[in-house]
């Protein structure tokens, strides 16, 4: 517990302790009229204990010309109940409110340290390397190129590759990973993670304010802010409903009495518990923490939401549109086929990568790289434009490249129809087979499209430049509902245009700078792959910190747990109110179910939106 809620406690209890004496002598039989005086100063010492910072408060929101808050109506409510000689009544309305309080107040700084987890990924220092030797400086002071030591237990303190030294590091307050990660001289590493056992020496490769912790506290700074529709009708609502109560209390407690013969005490008691139940705290407290449980669980689920309305704009959409490349494939190609005639398809496979081993173009290093190991004598390597390669592998002439270069040179490919791409080979004067080239699926691509299906999801879209045969491919494998290929930009921005138009609430998911326009455009707009363009997550509404599409089904559960408890809460809350006021006003209600009406139904509302930050796999 902070200081401050220690404090509260304290007087809470101490408060408690002066109403039950006072209670204690209230019942005491036989006691004389000293006892009523006595119990009645310690009601009022309880009331001091625990609502003097009230009272204070409502003064203070007065002077700001925020006059109906809750503060106002406890004090008037609790004034009021004295004025008429209800000293239990008055002091137990303050003491429970404040019990109320607290419970709120713990719930708060409980949801709101889910997310501080992340705001504390500032590291404190960078050592950087000086002529071999590491000087401590401040991170913002790391530049693009320096080379940097980072120690065990130390922070990465901006993203680089690593030129020397292996280690394992912790990933989880970026990713979402728990599992920690090998790295080692060539792999890239992101700032904010955590060095666990050796020594790294990594070159920056951009400054601090670049990198992606930077980007990230910046989101989360920024996540807060916004509202969603249900968050800001609760405080619109609020605005008008507590001076509407508080008319309607006056009217009470003055109209009804010139029609039953001036009894003025009974309908101010009943005015004064309709105060109190009137009191909207259950509902502008527990709304807001439901939505901030449900972005401290997205956030320890490796994601960044950009405030409440994310989250409810994703707990109602019903289509889900992907970018391709990139998103549901790799984006780069591999060799998922071999096929041969006449010898082993592994013998192929490396003449082939023999005669691709000098050319840097993306279909010659995924052979070699499928290969793993490229022959060493190969000679007269000659590149023919537009067709393909001519090279002399081990002895072995070899033709590697596009259908035409198979027919200038008098060889006969068999026809396939393939959504890749196909390399034909011909080696020693002969046709001898083919390499299939693919974008492949990322891995967990067609798990998530799977969770979107059986979460209600009802149609899942793929928008791609690419070809119709490849595009195709792709979706037949992830089982996609309706797929579009050959769009340039604009024509995705049209697409999704008219989706949206057809009356569906859409999600769309992309990575690049070409996507910031429809991610714009979407109900909710993904990014994918951490905070690669900054396009792409300024305009996105929902941040995959980890290249993994499995955290998008993820949030959608969490935001409809999010949702579902903030409708529980209004519900719950608004009946019993309703209620309890109808029994005020009948003189059915007395003061101590007005209590439990109003800080009674706060603390299982507040509780109850404890629930949407706590995710159940």
């Amino acid at each position: 517990m902070t200081k401050k809620q220690k404090n509260l406690l304290a007087r809470i209890l101490a408060g408690l302790a002066a109403f039950a004496a006072g209670m204690v002598l209230r019942l005491l039989p036989e006691s004389g009229p000293w006892a009523s005086w006595v119990s009645a100063g310690l009601f009022v010492g309880a009331w001091l204990l625990c609502g003097l910072e009230i009272a204070w408060k409502a003064v203070k929101n007065m002077g700001h010309g925020q006059v109906f808050d809750e503060n106002f109506l406890m004090t008037l409510a609790t004034v009021g109940a004295f004025a008429l000689g209800d000293f239990s009544e008055g002091a137990a309305v303050m003491l429970f409110f404040q019990v109320g309080e607290l419970f709120q107040s713990v719930a708060v700084e409980r949801s709101r340290r889910s997310v501080a987890a992340l705001m504390d990924l500032r590291p404190d220092e960078a050592l950087v390397l000086r002529d071999g030797k590491p000087v401590s400086c401040d991170p913002e002071e790391v530049e693009a190129g320096d080379l940097l030591q980072v120690l065990p237990g130390q922070r990465i303190p901006v993203d680089g590759i690593v030129t020397q030294g292996s280690s394992s590091i912790d990933t989880a307050k970026i990713t979402g990973e728990s599992v920690p990660a090998d790295v080692g001289p060539g792999d890239r590493v992101l700032s904010g993670c955590i060095n666990i056992s050796g020594v790294l020496t990594i070159r920056a490769e951009s400054e601090y304010a670049a990198s992606t912790v930077a980007r990230i506290l910046e989101l989360m700074e920024s996540a807060t802010e916004g509202k969603s529709k249900t968050e800001s009708l609760i405080t619109r609502f609020a605005r008008y409903y507590t001076p509407c109560v508080v008319v309607a209390a006056v009217v009470l407690a003055l109209v009804p009495p010139c029609f039953d013969g001036g009894q003025f005490a009974k309908w101010i008691t009943r005015a004064l518990n309709f105060l109190v139940v009137s009191c909207p705290c259950a509902l502008v407290i527990s709304v807001p923490l439901s939505f901030f449980g449900g972005m401290g669980a997205v956030s320890r689920a490796g994601m960044i939401a950009k405030g409440g309305i994310a989250l409810e704009n994703l707990a109602r959409a019903d289509t889900a549109v992907f970018d391709k490349t990139g998103t549901l494939t790799t984006g780069e190609l591999s060799v998922t086929q071999v096929l041969s005639q006449g010898m082993e398809q592994e013998k192929l496979l490396g003449l082939a990568a023999g005669a691709e081993s000098a050319s840097h173009h993306p279909i010659a290093r995924a052979i070699v790289r499928a290969a793993g190991q490229v022959p060493e004598q190969v000679e007269d390597i000659r590149e023919i434009p537009g067709r393909g390669i001519h090279a002399v592998v081990d002895g072995h002439e070899v033709y590697a490249g596009n259908q035409l270069l198979m027919e200038d040179n008098g060889f006969t490919p068999e026809m396939l129809e393939h959504g890749g791409t196909v390399v034909y080979l011909a080696v020693d004067g002969a046709y001898a087979g083919c390499i299939l080239l693919a974008d492949t699926v990322k891995p967990g691509a067609k798990q998530a499209l799977a969770e979107l299906s059986a979460l209600g999801v009802r149609r899942t879209v793929m928008l791609t430049g690419d070809r119709e045969a490849a595009a195709a491919t792709v979706a037949g494998e992830l089982g996609l509902t309706h797929w579009y290929s050959g769009l340039l930009p604009q024509d995705k921005v049209e697409k999704v245009r008219t989706l949206r138009q057809a009356g569906q609430f859409l999600i769309f998911v992309g990575d690049g700078v070409n996507d910031a326009p429809v991610l714009a455009l979407a109900d909710v707009g993904v990014a994918m792959g951490g905070v690669g363009s900054d396009a792409a997550v300024e305009a996105a509404d929902l941040v995959l910190l980890k290249d993994d599409l499995r955290g998008l089904p993820r949030a959608v559960r969490i935001a409809r747990k999010t949702m579902a408890v903030a409708k529980q809460n209004i519900a719950f809350a608004l009946a019993v109110k309703f209620v309890v006021l109808a029994l005020s006003v009948v003189g059915l209600a007395s003061m101590w179910l007005a209590v439990f009406a109003d800080v009674g139904v706060a603390v299982l509302a507040i509780l109850n939106a404890t629930r949407a930050g706590r995710e159940r796999r």
